[in-house]
């Protein structure tokens, strides 16, 4: 007579290696799945559930998040995910790395979690280069290789520096993917390629990037996925063609349902869990929904252990009474449920010595905010201007005729917002760039943050001078954070004192406050299907097609500097 913990009888039960549902039953012992069968004979256990006819299915497996980039701990934002049946993630924790290098990254990941987490190495910090932007880390091949010698880091984390990383000449990302080839032959390269196709495709997948995260359209699922490339699908990219080209093509074993940037007022309503309701909605099976959310990522990752209810693997589960709604009533974890677990995760003050104090930068005044020009006195003027997209994080290059008043430029009368990036670090005297924006902020008012993609200088864009001014000087006052301002007035602050992009608040209060900052940036005219990351990501260098750094504007795919202002 063998022991075990649990036996789990009358479930439909997941089977991952045939896709489909099969009326057996569960054993458990000692944090994994024993065995499974129809019949256990001389089995004897601990505790028996009788599911009556509910479904069983792996814990969700997310390959491709960044915990910091929800803006919390890995503690916190653990506790919120393993309810909605998400057991394991892999994160790339770039943003307190570009606050704060290898130390900062030690110190975050080393909080307690009630779920796995495993790691990718960030691979790009900065995410171009030190001409481009400043950052307060920087990740070189030393300290690559340090992280190497630890486990949990499985992953190379997102490539993004395009030019760099297919160029001729020796680059220091070229050299990073070259190491962990030498030294870990069969980790996965994750890649940010955005919008690259054809022969631009070609050298990426030649330079060793073996995944892609970013934003998909049909062509683009259908020719990384002939070129051998492993896809991971994140919410802004789930429109009907792109997975009707999955479920047409049966592209199951190449693609993965990742979450990428889940804001924390989404986290109130759903992790992971959401994708996969999404994906049913829109036809998938959902045995191939929760196929790409559990057994998929856990391969391409792996993760040998877990994805799947089978011997030996890791027993990490969800409970569904509806299997097409997909309402989960239990969560499992190590064959234990959510509310053991939570219990057993240490309640320690979590404030890492590095990621504290970091917002560095003096105030600045009105006359800081002058927009003005040496090339003519009076008349127009062209400007080089960020415009905002309704839909995702990439921009348009345009250009204005501004009019030019004793060599000020007048650029409110155009319709446009004025944004500013500082630097933050104390490591260039708070050096600060100009830009303009369209399709911004419409009505009265600023909106600012230090969580601010991927260099997270302080980055403030506005209407009202006063507004920019004030929420310019508490970010530096509360060492960090989100905030927007109507007319002069701050009426939404979500602090982030742990490297100026994550908060210790319970999701619930974060959660509130970034939803309350999201609500009045709509009210300020902020168009945009996801408000929050495409404020944040006017600062990206690496997301197409103009951005903006503490060191100016940049053209993304060159890396060309272009003036703010030309005749």
């Amino acid at each position: 007579m063998t022991e075990v913990d649990l036996i789990i009888k009358n479930a439909h039960v997941f089977n991952v290696y045939l896709r489909k549902f099969l009326d057996l039953q569960v054993s458990i012992k000692n944090g994994k799945f024993y065995w499974i069968n129809k019949e256990l004979p001389n089995l004897k256990a601990k505790k028996v559930i009788d599911l009556q006819g509910k479904y069983l299915i792996p814990g969700f497996v997310d390959a491709h998040m960044h915990i910091d980039s929800s803006m919390t701990t890995p503690k916190i934002m653990g506790e919120t995910i393993l309810k909605y049946g998400t057991t394991t993630i892999i994160a790339d924790d770039h943003e307190v790395t570009n606050v704060a290098g290898i130390k900062g990254l030690k110190e975050f990941i080393n909080e307690d979690s009630p779920i796995d987490i495993f790691f990718g190495i960030p691979s790009s910090v900065p995410s171009t280069n030190p001409e481009m932007e400043t950052t307060g880390g920087k990740i070189g091949v030393a300290e690559v290789k340090e992280l190497l010698k630890d486990p949990r880091f499985i992953c190379l984390g997102e490539v993004m520096n395009f030019k760099d990383m297919t160029s001729d000449k020796d680059t220091l990302i070229k050299n990073i993917i070259n190491t962990c080839h030498k030294i870990r032959p069969t980790m996965p390269i994750e890649g940010h390629t955005p919008a690259y196709n054809g022969e631009d495709l070609a050298k990426i997948l030649y330079a060793g990037v073996s995944t892609d995260h970013t934003q998909q359209t049909k062509k683009l699922v259908d020719e990384k996925l002939r070129n051998g490339m492993f896809v991971e699908v994140q919410l802004k990219s789930m429109h009907s063609d792109v997975i009707n080209t999955i479920i047409n093509n049966k592209y199951f074993e190449h693609v993965a349902l990742v979450t990428d940037d889940s804001m924390p007022d989404i986290l109130l309503e759903g992790h992971l869990n959401l994708l996969v309701k999404k994906a049913i909605k829109m036809g998938m099976r959902p045995e191939d929904a929760i196929y790409i959310s559990t057994y998929t990522p856990a391969r391409h990752m792996g993760l040998w252990d877990r994805g799947a209810i089978a011997p030996g693997r890791v027993a990490d589960f969800s409970v569904l009474d509806n299997l097409k709604e997909l309402s989960i009533i239990d969560v499992y974890k190590n064959g234990r449920s959510e509310n053991e677990i939570v219990k057993t995760v240490s309640k320690d003050d979590y404030l890492p010595e590095s990621l504290i104090n970091t917002v560095k930068a003096y105030k600045l005044n009105k006359q800081d905010l002058l927009l003005k020009t040496d090339l003519i006195k009076n008349g127009t003027i062209t400007a080089n201007v960020i415009q905002i997209n309704p839909v995702g994080t990439f921009t348009n290059h345009i250009q204005k005729k501004l009019a030019v008043h004793n060599g000020i430029v007048d650029w409110k009368s155009a319709n446009l917002a004025l944004i500013i990036v500082q630097e933050r670090f104390g490591l260039n005297k708070g050096r600060f760039s100009l830009g303009l924006i369209d399709r911004g902020i419409t009505g009265d008012g600023a909106v600012g943050a230090t969580w601010a993609h991927d260099h997270h200088n302080l980055m403030v864009m506005g209407t009202n001078l006063d507004g920019i001014l004030n929420i310019q000087h508490k970010l530096i006052n509360q060492n960090g954070g989100y905030m927007v301002a109507k007319g002069n007035e701050i009426i939404a602050n979500a602090p982030l004192p742990i490297g100026g992009v994550v908060s210790n608040q319970p999701i619930k209060i974060l959660g509130e406050q970034v939803g309350n900052i999201r609500k009045n940036l709509v009210e300020l005219g902020y168009k945009n299907t996801n408000e929050i990351m495409s404020f944040s990501t006017l600062s990206l260098l690496v997301s197409p097609n103009l951005k903006i750094s503490d060191k100016g504007l940049f053209e993304v795919k060159s890396q060309r500097k272009v003036p703010l202002l030309e005749k």
